[in-house]
């Protein structure tokens, strides 16, 4: 019974935060919602007993969305994150293109013959799964991996202008702080 109020919950969550991506006006909260919209769908996902796919998808969906809000720091600065904008481009095609993908896939799902199943599933259905999702690509992944941290150490390096180490010195010692731009901080 509780299972039952926490995954609906979830489910109605999910669709709203996921709605909200175009309902509200700034990049940053547009990132925010979508974030509350994948963690939804993972504690969903877990609730299916599906720990394996569960925790995937709350683990990667929370990592973009990290990386995609370093990358609207680095490209955008923070203040034009929160500025204002439609996360909605060409709203009558947008809505048309929408319904008609809707209805194409309704008709498929009512209309294919499914396939019965054949077998019985694996003793443990996670384990199985995540060999089925992982088992050749992990070395990939494990390639990818630190190349993507490498990627966001590198954005933000490359993004900051200034660090305290050209304030404070090469030890943080220098005091008062030697600001590179007048005006600024300590300066």
């Amino acid at each position: 019974m509780i299972v039952d109020a926490v995954f609906l919950v979830t489910a109605v969550l999910a669709v709203l935060a996921g709605a909200a991506v175009f309902w509200v006006n700034s990049m940053a909260r547009a990132t925010y919602a979508l974030a509350v919209s994948f963690i939804a769908v993972g504690v969903a996902v877990l609730l299916m007993q599906q720990n394996y796919v569960g925790v995937v998808i709350i683990l990667m969906m929370v990592m973009e969305m990290a990386i995609m809000a370093v990358y609207m720091v680095m490209f955008m600065g923070m203040n034009p994150a929160l500025l204002p904008m439609s996360m909605v481009h060409d709203k009558r095609r947008s809505a048309a293109a929408a319904l008609a993908t809707f209805v194409l896939l309704a008709i498929g799902i009512l209309m294919v013959d499914w396939p019965s199943r054949r077998g019985l599933p694996s003793a443990d259905v996670t384990a199985a799964l995540g060999e089925e999702l992982m088992g050749p690509k992990m070395l990939a992944m494990i390639v990818i991996s630190p190349v993507m941290v490498a990627t966001i150490v590198a954005g933000l390096v490359l993004a900051t202008r200034r660090t305290r180490y050209d304030r404070f010195g090469d030890d943080l010692k220098q005091r008062p702080a030697r600001d590179p731009q007048p005006g600024g901080v300590g300066g």
